[in-house]
């Protein structure tokens, strides 16, 4: 199967630096571009031309709302798709389900439905949200069942420990019904997963690591009957040469406040998600230790929670590790760079174009776009003219 790749949409503004201007070191230029939707469209535009399927959304109170923002980038984009941030603990399933219906019907199906359960308490009780991550793994579990039902147009009755609703339905299926993607590495993510999801995303660690995680959740999709696709969510810094692209590397660290990286690493400590506790044990705030694999580098993670590793080399060299990780089983990429526009066309027009070569990788809408330029243009004495040219 060929190789699927994503973006990221910066909601939170967007720099050339790992940590917002106020953060940075001493003598580190300041650059901030605000969460415009003219700039965010400019991020999705380069997505859409360059081949990437869908763009991610995060979610939380630092920055702005999935929903919305994605809405209104459909009205500037023609194909790409969305793969938009829901948390099961702020809305009904019944009204989730219809906002999904709604998505597909004003955007021509252009939404995928990316769940998020666990990451920390103390951010879900900003939202009034108070189980703990357990608990809402398992009220994730009753909200996608209730949520997938209603998408088949049944008619619901649900009576649950966290979640019960009565004569749910839709007026409107959602057509086509989007792919949930899930993530989580602990014990209480891995069933809820295997059993509901599409596609289960890890963040990049060690090769053996994750081929451990595809065993784990592809042994417990088979115990549901179920085969799931797997995908990644990392960083990327690509260049011509390997040494340009370290150098960019370097330059990300060097421009974080030496107490931005401290505070951030104690909090790390604290986290409650397993995932974050499994990347901070590969470099354990450790300078020295930041490439825990060829072309794999940790740096990201000395600055911020989430993705905290990513790929950094050549493009031929991020290519190769690409290829490792999918031979392991990894279908889907999901990358994001800093800043997002620069990067997505190093990667773009660094890596595909050797992915394509290599047989692995074609762009998702060059039919499309072909079989359109042959519609539009035509030949009038000579000159290539388009047929929606009147003069």
């Amino acid at each position: 199967m060929a190789l699927v790749f994503h973006w990221f949409l910066p909601t939170n503004g967007d720099s050339r630096y790992l940590t917002a201007g106020e953060f940075a070191a001493p003598g580190a230029a300041v650059g901030y571009r605000d969460t415009t939707v003219r700039y965010l469209s400019r991020i999705a535009g380069a997505a859409e031309q360059l081949g990437f399927v869908s763009a991610l959304t995060p979610t939380g109170y630092w920055c702005d709302d999935a929903w919305i923002v994605t809405a209104m980038l459909t009205q500037v984009t023609d194909r790409l798709k969305f793969l938009v941030a829901l948390r099961p603990g702020l809305m009904s399933p019944t009204l989730a389900a219809q906002m999904v219906a709604t998505f597909q019907q004003m955007s021509k199906g252009r939404l995928l439905v990316n769940v998020v359960a666990g990451g920390e308490s103390s951010e879900a009780q900003g939202y009034g949200d108070f189980l703990n991550k357990d608990g809402r793994y398992g009220r994730t579990a009753e909200f996608l069942k209730i949520v997938r039902a209603l998408w088949r147009g049944e008619a619901v009755d649900a009576e649950g420990m966290y979640l019960s609703v009565r004569g749910a339905q839709l007026s409107r299926l959602p057509e086509p019904v989007p792919d949930i993607y899930c993530a989580g590495s602990s014990a209480a993510a891995g069933p809820v997963a295997a059993e509901l999801a599409d596609v289960y995303l890890t963040w990049a660690e060690l090769p053996g690591q994750v081929e451990e995680k595809i065993a784990w959740i592809a042994g417990l999709a088979r115990q549901c009957g179920r085969k799931l696709r797997f995908g990644m969510r990392l960083n990327v810094i690509t260049r011509d040469t390997a040494s340009q692209a370290w150098a960019e590397a370097e330059r990300l660290i060097n421009a974080i406040d030496p107490d931005v990286m401290r505070a951030v690493q104690e909090g790390l400590s604290r986290s409650e998600s397993v995932g974050q506790q499994r990347l901070v044990s590969l470099h354990k705030g450790d300078m020295s230790r930041l490439e825990i694999y060829p072309n794999l580098w940790a740096g990201v993670g000395l600055a911020r929670g989430g993705a905290g590793t990513a790929f950094v080399g050549s493009h031929s060299e991020v290519a190769d590790r690409i290829v490792e990780y999918h031979q392991l089983g990894i279908e889907e990429f999901i990358f994001s760079g800093y800043p997002h526009l620069e990067e997505v066309y190093w990667f773009g027009e660094g890596v595909l174009p050797i992915l394509r070569k290599r047989g692995l990788w074609h762009h998702p809408y060059e039919d499309v776009s072909n079989s359109l330029s042959n519609a539009r243009f035509t030949v009038a004495g000579g000159v290539p003219r388009s047929s929606d040219d009147k003069a």
